[in-house]
């Protein structure tokens, strides 16, 4: 009875753990959800969004790219190239069984002991995204012929692929 009691609150628990992707839209500070950028150049800009609370590595990186391409149609320029990319990653954790070797010993009334601990973990959530507080995109604005390259990004159409792919269902 208690343990049933007990995988139900754990249960419960890691159901309220997962929560809403953060909002596409300018932050204020570095302590909110959003993005920014910072002209470096004429052409060239870093391009951030910022999740403080946490969130998926992709999701972060598609909103930093998004905005590259927003930026890029603002500039009234047409390609982007991404010269550099960066991640602020959460520390890996791991979703996979682990196992726990404990030693102790102490003194208690004049007596002795001594205890030895095995312990195995198996994590019940399934494997976890990647988790990052921030991505990052440093790009310039491509002038004439979009290059067939894999760094150089239409504008148009990634602003359209990404809003469509990233616009909240329901």
């Amino acid at each position: 009875m208690i343990r049933g009691l007990v995988l139900a609150a754990a249960f419960a628990l890691g159901a309220c753990a997962t929560s809403a992707p953060p909002p596409y839209a300018p932050s204020a500070s570095a302590e909110i959800a959003g993005y920014s950028e910072t002209q470096v150049e004429s052409n060239r800009y870093f391009v951030t969004y910022r999740a403080p609370r946490g969130a998926s590595a992709a999701l972060l990186q598609d909103y930093a790219l998004l905005r590259a391409a927003e930026l890029t149609l603002q500039n009234n320029r047409v390609w982007f190239w991404v010269d550099r990319r960066s991640l602020d990653e959460e520390r890996a954790q791991s979703s996979g069984p682990s196992v726990g070797i404990g030693i102790g010993a102490g003194s208690w009334g004049g007596r002795t002991g001594g205890s030895v601990g095995v312990g195995v973990n198996f994590p019940i959530g399934g494997q976890r995204t990647q988790q990052a507080h921030a991505a990052t995109v440093e790009i310039r604005f491509g002038e004439g012929p979009k290059p067939a390259d894999s760094n150089a990004y239409d504008a148009s159409t990634v602003a359209t692929s990404l809003r469509a792919r990233l616009a909240p269902s329901g």
